[in-house]
């Protein structure tokens, strides 16, 4: 991850941007995320790129929305019914929940608490943290989105089925590298 980041904030206000290609088809997450809601993702990802690129708008604002959808869609994979983490991710989970299950519900107590427009992370420090809008983070390990548009198509207003759901999606081998890294 710290590549990433590095890339995408050596990005001076004049270079362009470019979401990274997806490693994906819009297919591959049903039914956790539609071809519709990943549709949408795409193209609100793409607008922040264009309206960067050209200096429309808050630069701030559409920069840290195109690097969070950099940094979300990576780590989505295919649904797996039994998807839980595994190597240094797996371990430091415990160590800082006591288990995988304490981790997903105390990142849904708090996503729970946010009305509007934001994100919330896993931060390298094993803090549960959120974004309001759209902000650049240095230390984001795993990221979900809570803006309406990543759930309303799909489960209505229901964001406790969204987050229930998310976790099946969640490909641990990209945070495993984040984590990696992370701590080089």
């Amino acid at each position: 991850m710290r590549d990433l980041i590095t890339l995408l904030e050596a990005k001076s206000k004049t270079e362009q941007i470019e979401i990274v290609p997806l490693a994906f088809k819009n297919t591959q997450f049903a039914p956790v995320i539609s071809v519709s809601t990943m549709n949408l993702h795409l193209k609100l990802a793409h607008g922040y790129t264009e309206r960067f690129n050209k200096d429309e708008g808050d630069s701030e604002f559409n920069y840290a929305g195109y690097f969070l959808h950099n940094l979300l869609f990576p780590q989505y994979r295919e649904p797996r019914t039994n998807n839980i983490p595994n190597g240094p991710i797996g371990s430091f989970i415990k160590t800082k929940f006591k288990s995988y299950e304490n981790f997903v519900d105390q990142i849904s107590l708090e996503a729970m608490k946010l009305q509007g427009s934001n994100w919330i992370y896993l931060a390298r420090d094993g803090s549960i943290k959120t974004i309001h809008n759209h902000e650049v983070r240095d230390d984001i390990l795993l990221l979900i989105d809570m803006w309406e548009h990543a759930f309303i198509v799909d489960y209505g207003s229901d964001k406790t089925k969204y987050l229930n759901n998310i976790w099946r999606i969640i490909n641990w081998n990209v945070i495993n590298a984040r984590w990696g890294e992370a701590y080089k």
